[in-house]
């Protein structure tokens, strides 16, 4: 009976567990969906508010939302099609609004990553669980918006537009997965076979690994550093020529829109598309700049071609067509400062200002960091230039925007150019102060009085050795606000005119070069200068027996008794003649001997 018991119990336990991961695994899923739901219920409200508040609305309601169906494909990279142009011909629509991808990015992000918290009642999700399903929710209303979305004023190809809708779901699901478990690196930086090992090279392994991670986290925030400073380079490039172009700005403004509905949509599209201006602009600083039509380019050292020009605000932002000059070389900062900034924030970490603080790296640990964090930096913008660009129409609009494998490889050449230099650079100037800090330390230590009682090793430093009273001391131990300096100390730092106080504070004043050597170990005194030994012929004479029993039974205040000493055995041949010894002071016994002497 107790075993049907115990055997129920684990089988409701089970089926328990299995119910709470299928319940994990759904809110997950509905995660997902409810994310894809949120970012394009927000486009539509924007596309309907500017729908009802247009003074000539083309289409229903209807048709507002399929064109917000198609702006929430744009931002997945999905290229849109205007059937509808002057020409017949449909004009394809490939720029991305960097800005409005940022809103399902973002969404899909906080959903897996909040899916990887365990509800109560619920087991946690693993990392590959969280991930299927919070995507696979969110690529079923992605294609239902493809499937809505084909019969609208701009249509999509159904087939690229499902080979293309997934990748911002699953690489935005991943960053949310790889936060939500405690941002693991690979297992090749932190984890390391440690089987039939001992503790020993356990715990070295551990040492290593933690070391590598710590360089893999500095490189990831050198590189990101690096692009941050290169968007907001480009960033300030565009606000500069669009207010050096601010009249053919304005004007393009109020060709493309009469009423303030239109105005607002302009607007409003500008900033969607300032984030893909900024990467215009930071490709531009870095030299290969981008291009304005299939036969213009733009770059700081000339613009070549004729540009084909839409009209709206941020391309009359674009440089004139000639030659560059002095304002437009400039651009080159930017990205200068991105390798001095990638050079920082390594040597910050690699190389430490202060003596406490942890180990430096070497030479060769700070250059490959900061050639990977370069390395890094270029495959951001690489990234960003690919999806910041896209054709605009047919024939001379078929290319608009950087080159991306061109804005790569200028951004490795400045970053790893000059980011590998300056942290090289800037370590070498750390340690080289830390060396010196060190050695004025190590010097204080030495120059501090000895409490203890022993005695300072001062011939290991032969820069801290010196004469007292010829040698010149050492540079640091003639600083005025240093304590503790001894009498030669002071007699050498304050001259020979100078009279010094003794230590003892009762303003007996001493001349230079007078004062007392410090005492020994055994308290003797330095100035005594020590007899010779004497010769054990005459240790053994009756003498000298003698007075050494005299002088301890003086020493012991009367307290010994007057035996007579044992003078033990003699030397067998004749005594030589010994030097005359000192005889004690002879003192009165506190009381009369009570035997008398008896001869041996």
């Amino acid at each position: 009976m107790t075993q049907v018991s115990e055997r129920g119990t684990t089988l409701s336990s089970a089926s328990a567990t299995e119910r709470g991961r299928a319940a994990a695994l759904t809110a997950a899923f509905l995660r997902g969906g409810l994310a894809a739901g949120l970012g394009l219920g927000a486009l539509a409200v924007l596309v309907i508010a500017a729908w009802i508040s247009s003074p000539y609305p083309d289409s229903g309601a209807g048709g507002a939302l399929h064109i917000a169906a198609a702006l929430w494909l744009l931002a997945h990279g999905a290229e849109l099609v205007r059937p509808d142009t002057l020409s017949g011909v449909p004009a394809p629509v490939g720029v991305v609004p960097l800005l409005v991808v940022a809103l399902p990015v973002w969404l899909i992000y906080r959903s897996a990553r909040d899916a990887l918290e365990a509800d109560e009642g619920r087991p946690q999700l693993t990392a590959l669980g969280a991930l299927f399903t919070v995507a696979g929710g969110y690529l079923l209303v992605g294609g239902a918006v493809v499937l809505y979305a084909r019969g609208g004023a701009l249509s999509t190809d159904t087939l690229a537009t499902a080979l293309e809708l997934p990748l911002v779901p699953v690489l935005s699901a991943a960053a949310g997965v790889w936060v939500g478990s405690g941002r693991p690196l690979a297992p090749l930086l932190t984890r390391l076979p440690g089987v039939g090992r001992s503790d020993t090279a356990v715990a070295e392994t551990g040492a290593v690994a933690a070391g590598k991670r710590r360089r893999a986290v500095v490189v990831m925030r050198s590189a990101t550093a690096g692009t941050v400073v290169l968007l907001g380079g480009g960033v300030l490039l565009v606000a500069c020529s669009l207010l050096w172009h601010a009249d053919a700005a304005q004007e393009s403004f109020l060709q493309l829109a009469s009423a303030w509905s239109g105005r607002i949509a302009v607007l409003l599209l500008a900033l969607a598309l300032l984030p893909n201006a900024a990467v215009w602009g930071a490709a531009y600083a870095l030299g290969p700049g981008f291009a304005l039509g299939t036969s213009a380019t733009v770059t700081p050292l000339a613009v070549t071609g004729s540009p084909a020009l839409p009209p709206f605000p941020l391309l009359a932002a674009a440089p004139a067509e000639g030659p560059g000059m002095a304002v437009t070389w400039a651009a080159g900062v930017v990205p200068v400062v991105a390798g001095l900034v990638i050079a920082w924030f390594t040597v910050r970490v690699a190389a430490p200002p202060y003596a406490e603080r942890d180990e430096a790296w070497s030479a060769r640990d700070t250059a490959l960091a900061a050639a990977l964090a370069g390395a890094g930096c270029a495959v951001l913008m690489a990234a960003l230039a690919a999806v910041a660009g896209g054709p605009m129409g047919t024939g001379r609009l078929a290319e608009f925007g950087p080159v991306w494998w061109l804005t790569g490889a200028a951004a490795l050449a400045w970053t790893v150019g000059v980011g590998v230099p300056a942290a090289l650079s800037v370590r070498a100037w750390r340690l080289r102060q830390r060396r010196a800090t060190d050695v004025a330390d190590v010097a204080d230590e030495l120059d501090e009085p000895d409490l203890m009682g022993e005695a300072a090793e001062v011939a290991e430093v032969p820069d801290v050795a010196m004469d007292a009273t010829v040698a010149k001391p050492a540079w640091w131990r003639r600083v005025p606000w240093r304590r503790g300096k001894t009498s030669p100390e002071k007699a050498v730092d304050d001259g020979p005119s100078v009279e010094n106080e003794n230590e003892n504070g009762d303003g007996d004043r001493t001349p230079v070069g007078v004062a007392d050597p410090p005492p020994t170990l055994d308290g003797a005194d330095p100035t005594h200068e020590p007899y010779d030994f004497l010769p054990m012929d005459a240790w053994h004479d009756r003498d000298a027996q003698e007075a050494r029993w005299a002088a301890i039974r003086q020493a012991s205040g009367g307290l010994m008794t007057a035996f007579p000493p044992n003078p033990g055995p003699g030397p067998t041949s004749s005594p030589s003649p010994a030097p005359p010894t000192p005889e004690p002071e002879a003192t009165p016994d506190p009381e009369p001997d009570p035997e008398p002497k008896t001869a041996d």
